[in-house]
């Protein structure tokens, strides 16, 4: 018997661009968004008790067009129960190794890839506890650049596009959503799974792990094991919670 080597690249231009993504990142976050028809057997496949999720308020600021969001800017706030008010001004897509490294020696500025089925996405995010109360902003009564410190109003300002302003940006929101953290038997490791109900009756119920770069690999193999042996589709249609907010709030 004798056999043939076929031409060809082990590594596709995808997956090499992947893998050094990755490898210059702060954190990988694997995600998958659960079609409606599975949502109740994976909240009984994965042991998911409702009454342990946490409640959470959230807001994005954005033009009525979404001119940060053409530009690849998020400007988010959140209320979380039992935890204080945080925000995050977010740059996607990025090239890791291209962003300043003062920005990238900070604690609160984290480089992470976003890896769902078939895509994924490098973004930066400028994380901050909010300095200001955000249902208070939210419902107009003092100005949104209150909420964020200066070194976030600085890179929001870097990024954003001419002329525009924190406090120039509408208010965009609240989802409500609810969150809570579980390791499943067989996964090996903390998944969190977070139901996003928007005004119009849609949700998102999402499932997420976080790993180290040199865990990416294993991780993601490991969960797809896991959550097909669970019954999940992994090749249906993946929505994204910020995409689907940002879309109805502005019509």
């Amino acid at each position: 018997m004798t056999g043939t080597n076929t031409p060809g690249r082990l590594i596709t231009p995808q997956l090499e661009e992947l893998l050094e993504l990755v490898g210059d990142a702060d954190s990988v976050e694997l995600k998958l968004t659960v079609p409606n028809e599975d949502r109740r057997s994976a909240v009984a496949a994965l042991g998911i008790d409702p009454l342990e999720a946490r409640i959470r308020q959230v807001f994005f600021f954005d033009t009525p067009d979404l001119a940060l969001d053409r530009a690849g800017v998020v400007v988010r706030a959140r209320r979380t129960q039992g935890d204080p008010d945080d925000t995050v001004v977010k740059l996607r897509p990025v090239v890791p190794d291209e962003l300043p490294g003062d920005l990238r020696a900070r604690e609160d500025f984290v480089v992470e890839v976003d890896a769902m089925p078939e895509s994924y996405v490098c973004s930066a995010s400028f994380k901050g506890e909010a300095k200001a109360d955000v249902a208070e902003t939210a419902a107009g009564r003092q100005p949104i650049r209150k909420l964020f410190s200066k070194p976030q109003r600085a890179f929001f300002a870097e990024h954003a596009p001419d002329g525009v302003e924190l406090d120039d940006l509408s208010v965009l929101g609240p989802v409500h959503a609810f969150k809570l953290k579980l390791t499943p038997e067989g996964l090996g490791r903390r998944l969190a799974v977070e139901l996003w109900l928007y005004p119009d009756g849609a949700q998102i119920l999402e499932l997420s792990t976080k790993c180290a770069p040199n865990e990416a690999l294993q991780a993601a193999v490991g969960s797809r094991r896991f959550l097909e042996g669970a019954g999940l589709d992994l090749s249906g249609e993946q929505a994204t919670k910020t995409r689907t907010a940002l879309e109805y709030f502005t019509g």
